[in-house]
């Protein structure tokens, strides 16, 4: 029988986050792992009159690709990613890792080879997204790898899981927009300033962010959700920061990262583990030393970091940064085939301050 927090979740995705309507073609992308919440999203596209399309993969096919492929197969972009990123309607993703380290061992040259060749997707699929042509969300479905990583048992992970979805609500479909009036009041109230300083313990950085639009989140694209962000003006980012919790991509685990920018771009970059990973990512492109958002965290039913970023980055009395692209939809205008968001924890002594206004003092907001 399945979970019915998975029904609840499906109907926060297809009703609430992409919005699927009668004729809309919505694609649902995930690995067999998470067949259970795929089946879910799939019938509930259907109720919505929607017209889905089921991508799944199979467990280990990442891994494969970079143990076995040509630098001609690493270069291809296959049709059906080219058509998704053009004409579907709405895309929902579903995360299943089985295997935490399963791309540890993969050569970090061939995942920055995939990265440049799949720009493009990445670009198109910002673009139409500013536009408001493509609706798209982002989330998980709970396994042994997530909960292990988070230092919990599955059934524990699961509950934490669903509950910072809000799929425990009595009326799910709604439960975001209920709960987004204070994420909207702190991003209504930092547009239109000017600088963000952050300070905290190995940390002193400045951002400008004049002219840029802050974008309140609750639910529209990631699942969970509770941010708002913007990208900071390509040449401004100046100082010193270091990053509180491990962080992945692309399958790989940096920790104890430090970055120092000097008029936006990144010249010195240190991890006390995966560096040369980080290292290869920087060079990835020219865009990949910049910073393309800065976003700052709101959810405070997310407590503990769980080394996935799709919901470390929303813990409330965090600020996390993305080195890469931007998103059009805030100004930013940095292209790269790298957005990789890295965590700072400022509530053990850290500070966000706004042209010269406390807005956050110890993770907890002033203003």
């Amino acid at each position: 029988m399945r979970d019915s927090r998975a029904d609840a979740l499906a109907q926060i995705l297809v009703r609430y986050s992409t919005q699927v309507g009668e004729g809309d073609v919505c694609v649902i992308q995930s690995t067999t792992p998470a067949e259970v919440l795929v089946q879910a999203v799939y019938e509930e596209v259907l109720r919505a009159g929607g017209m889905p399309i089921v991508q799944l993969s199979t467990e280990g096919a990442q891994a494969a690709l970079f143990d076995l492929a040509s630098d001609e197969q690493l270069d291809w972009v296959p049709p059906t990613s080219e058509w998704v990123a053009e004409n579907a309607d709405a895309r929902i993703a579903i995360m299943a890792d089985v295997n935490a380290r399963e791309l540890s061992q993969s050569d970090p040259k061939k995942q920055a080879r995939v990265s440049r060749a799949r720009q493009g997707l990445m670009e198109t699929s910002m673009k139409r997204s500013a536009a408001g042509e493509y609706r798209w969300a982002l989330t998980l479905f709970p396994t042994h790898a997530y909960a292990s990583e988070a230092g919990m048992s599955l059934r524990d992970y699961e509950d934490f899981y669903y509950a910072a979805c809000l799929a425990t609500d009595g009326e799910p479909v709604t439960a975001w927009e209920r709960q987004a009036d204070e994420v909207k009041r702190l991003a209504e109230w930092i547009e239109g300033k000017e600088e963000v300083r952050v300070t905290a313990p190995g940390t002193d950085i400045t951002l400008g962010v004049s002219g840029r639009h802050w974008i309140p989140c609750f639910g529209e694209h990631n699942m969970p959700d509770g941010e708002f962000f913007t990208g900071p003006l390509e040449d401004s980012v100046n100082g010193e920061i270091t990053f509180s919790f491990p962080a992945s991509y692309g399958g790989r685990t940096v920790s104890g990262v430090r970055l120092r920018f000097e008029d936006g771009k990144v010249i010195d970059a240190a991890a006390q583990q995966g560096e040369d990973f980080l290292f290869e990512m920087l060079d990835t492109d020219e865009g990949a030393r910049r910073l393309g958002e800065v976003g700052i965290g709101t959810n405070y039913g997310i407590a503990t970091g769980t080394k996935e970023i799709l919901l470390d980055e929303k813990i409330g009395g965090t600020v996390h940064m993305a080195i890469g692209m931007s998103y059009p939809e805030t100004g930013g205008s940095n292209n790269s085939a790298v957005h990789w968001d890295m965590v700072c924890d400022l509530r053990p002594g850290g500070a966000l301050i706004v042209d010269g206004t406390e807005l956050q003092r110890d993770g907890e907001f002033l203003v």
